[in-house]
């Protein structure tokens, strides 16, 4: 994703997604590029979550030291 994006975004445009989903606003012609959308959306989250995982252990462990 080349877009400058934070994770609040991402989860904030992924619920207002899903909301349309679930009260029917989208129509045919949109729904596919909307479902990709999301799962850009979560391959993004997921990414974000490990990557800050692995700083902060190593943080903990260069405390350690």
């Amino acid at each position: 994703m080349e877009e400058k994006l934070n994770y609040k975004e991402a989860m904030a445009e992924i619920e207002s997604i899903v909301a349309l989903l679930e009260e029917n606003k989208l129509d045919v012609d949109e729904l596919s590029a909307k479902v990709k959308r999301v799962s850009q959306l979560i391959a993004f989250c997921k990414s974000k979550l490990h990557d800050t995982e692995e700083e902060v252990e190593n943080i903990l462990k260069s405390m350690e030291e």
